[in-house]
């Protein structure tokens, strides 16, 4: 990761809506966390901001709340097209006075539902395979041919940094992990050609800025926060290095169009 990145949290964050306390200890119980960080919010306000601060894997919204608060409730599930690359889900109890409620969640635009008491053992499961960290990663698992990452060295490196979903990498990271040193890990994975890891790794950033840059809810600036840019200036001078584009061109552009890009001759440091 550059010198110039802020700091970004390396563990997904899950944004829940969470008014009453019986769905803030279920939440908590069903997702500890040693394996996801949890923003638990009372309201709709301390709901939106969270998608400002940090980057978030996936909504949880306790629906069964609206009969207390239901202009906070409708907020809150409105964002679901705000952010559609952020699985939103609801959370209520099996009951037959929940039926208009389980219907607005399709409304709504949600991924899926929990139901409180039914789906305590899967919920993770559910959750996990719709978050934004593991649809990103599935899409991207094996790396574009035009990379020409063939090696198994290449192709392990180009995994793990697309498990990142756009959070900042450390080369001295990934070395440790493939248990190398850093410079060995940096000249294998260039050699014959190959793209610079470094490069590599921002361009994997820039895919995930682009696919959040395509949601309404955000404008460059939160991207550039979420992904942990120093600032909206350092998404797009990276951008401009890297796919030969400013960031404002990420909302239209394919995640094919920026491979592209990059491998039309940003893959490697230019001499001076």
């Amino acid at each position: 990761m550059s010198a110039k990145s802020a700091p970004a949290s390396s563990t997904p964050a899950m944004v829940i809506f969470a008014p009453r306390e019986r769905a803030r200890v279920m939440m908590r119980s069903l997702f500890p966390r040693r394996r996801t960080r949890l923003v638990l919010s009372r309201t709709a306000a301390g709901f939106e901001q969270a998608f400002r601060d940090t980057l978030v894997d996936a909504a949880i919204v306790d629906v069964g709340a609206a009969a207390t608060a239901p202009d906070e409730t409708s907020r809150v599930a409105g964002l679901a097209r705000e952010f559609p690359s952020v699985p939103f889900f609801g959370l209520l109890a099996l009951r037959a006075s929940e039926g208009p409620t389980l219907a607005q969640c399709a409304a709504w635009d949600f991924s899926d539902v929990l139901v409180d008491g039914v789906d305590d053992m899967v919920a993770r499961d559910i959750v996990s395979r719709e978050s934004f960290t593991v649809r990103f990663a599935n899409a991207l698992h094996d790396p574009p041919t035009s990379l020409a990452l063939s090696s198994p060295l290449q192709r392990i490196t180009w995994r793990y940094v697309v498990e990142r979903a756009g959070r900042g990498v450390r080369t001295d990271s990934l070395a440790k992990m493939l248990r190398v040193t850093r410079e060995h890990l940096s000249r294998t994975f260039a050699a014959n050609g190959g793209p610079n890891l470094k490069r590599v790794i921002d361009l994997v950033r820039l895919l995930a800025a682009a696919e959040l840059a395509k949601n309404p809810g955000y404008d460059v600036r939160d991207v550039a926060k979420v992904l942990g840019f120093a600032s909206a200036s350092h998404l797009s001078t990276t951008s401009q290095r890297i796919v030969g584009t400013k960031s404002a061109s990420l909302t239209r552009l394919r995640s094919v169009d920026l491979v592209d890009r990059f491998a039309r001759g940003h893959g490697r440091s230019r001499r001076r």
